[in-house]
């Protein structure tokens, strides 16, 4: 097991759904970041925007163009509903597809040096060492992620999108990419291995979740993309079938989106986790790809 590995797929897990974030507050740079985008036509423009799920309370990340270019648009767009996105529908979906059959058992499915991995790290998060024996390994790799970052008092309440809800204001048109079943589904539907061996990386990483994450915000506060696209892809080679299926099939689709959009006048608020504006393979690189001229704003 590569440890970087680890580390890098359980941060990326965290910053995909519920906590992308710092557990600690995180000096500002000087720099004008966090980094936005706008491709527009003769009569639309249409903002990018890479967000990190929840943050201290002192970050001031609300900044320069970020905020203008917010009051600008008529829509604000975020990747999925926050006021469908609740706990109840969670645990719903939970409920119905992240439990293993009747006769099944989580740590029955790994090998005899895998449980040994899995039950040291499940004592490390302070649980029970069957607390996850009902469940399928996807949703045990995500609660790897996020019981570290829980105990830490990190939470959405603080999150990038929560405040671009609030500071737009009740009449803003609203959409969303996707739906927070979609999102889930996306981990439910990996094969049992691929599911197996995603745990694996998670329960490897979880001691290193945090400093991951505050390295990966400090750079979307320097408005780095590059810096972060490394970060999120460091030694992550092995796991492209994994990264197609959370980051780049997404990315593609998401471009669909916008360059549909621009046939529709007006101005548009994109709100997007930060790791899908970053790389090679970034929203920006598939839009270029169609012919669209992606500029950046600051």
């Amino acid at each position: 097991m590569n440890f970087r590995t680890s580390k890098a797929t359980g941060a990326l897990a965290a910053l995909l759904l519920a906590a992308g974030c710092a557990t600690t507050p995180v000096p500002v740079p000087a720099s004008t970041g966090p980094a936005l985008w706008a491709v527009a036509d003769a009569d639309t423009t249409i903002y990018l925007f890479g967000t990190v799920h929840a943050l201290p309370k002192d970050v001031p990340w609300m900044r320069g163009k970020i905020g203008p270019a917010l009051a600008a648009s008529d829509t604000l767009v975020t990747e999925i509903d926050l006021a469908t996105a609740d706990t109840a529908a969670m645990q719903a979906f939970v409920m119905k597809n992240a439990l293993l059959g009747e006769k099944e058992n989580l740590r029955d499915l790994l090998t005899q040096a895998q449980r040994a991995r899995f039950e040291a790290g499940t004592a490390k998060l302070g649980m029970p060492v069957g607390a996850f024996d009902r469940f399928e390994p996807w949703y045990a790799a995500l609660m790897f992620a996020l019981v570290p970052l829980a105990k830490a008092g990190v939470v959405g309440e603080n999150g990038v999108e929560q405040a671009l809800v609030a500071q737009a204001g009740a009449p803003r048109e609203r959409a969303a990419l996707e739906t927070m079943d979609y999102q889930l589904s996306l981990f439910d539907s990996l094969p049992r291995e691929a599911q197996i061996d995603y745990l694996m990386k998670a329960v490897d990483g979880s001691d290193d979740i945090r400093a991951m994450l505050d390295a990966m915000v400090a750079e979307w506060l320097e408005g780095d993309a590059d810096a972060l696209a490394r970060l999120m892809n460091e030694d992550m080679a092995g796991d492209t079938a994994l990264m197609e299926r959370l980051l780049w099939q997404r990315n593609r689709a998401w471009a669909d989106w916008v360059a549909k959009r621009l046939d529709t006048p007006g101005t548009v608020f994109v709100a997007v986790g930060a790791g899908h504006l970053a790389g090679p393979r970034s929203v920006q690189a598939d839009l270029a790809a169609k012919g669209l001229r992606v500029r950046r704003v600051q």
